[in-house]
């Protein structure tokens, strides 16, 4: 069963910065993309980042310039860094990979991790 390990979040207050990691593992055979979504309270999970095997990216605009994905692959591990953290990036971040195992290639996700901007 795959699995994820989540963390780096936390309250920080607004312009700081945050880096969220999320760790792969169990029975992996290989990963395709991996990224970060998040859900804010009373909205609809939205896509955050997302980066390819080959190191490709996508963004939200509203994270544009702010925000940086990262993988290890090596380690299945991705990375968010979050910068000028604004209110508006409150919210639950929830890793995603798609995953290739012995019985399945599925999109799987976090538990999700709390990040919190405020003063």
């Amino acid at each position: 069963q795959v699995q994820f390990v989540e963390s780096g979040g936390g309250l920080v207050q607004p312009g700081g910065s945050l880096r969220l990691s999320c760790a792969a593992s169990g029975g992996i055979f290989s990963i395709y993309a991996m990224g970060w979504y998040r859900q804010a309270l009373g909205k609809q999970r939205e896509l955050v980042a997302t980066i390819t095997s080959g190191g490709s990216t996508n963004y939200a605009d509203s994270v544009k310039g702010r925000f940086t994905i990262s993988r290890d692959n090596a380690k299945n591990t991705v990375y968010l860094q979050m910068n000028s953290l604004k209110s508006e990036d409150t919210a639950v971040y929830y890793c995603y990979a798609r995953v290739r195992t012995s019985w399945n290639t599925g999109d799987y996700w976090g538990q999700g991790t709390q990040v919190t901007v405020s003063s």
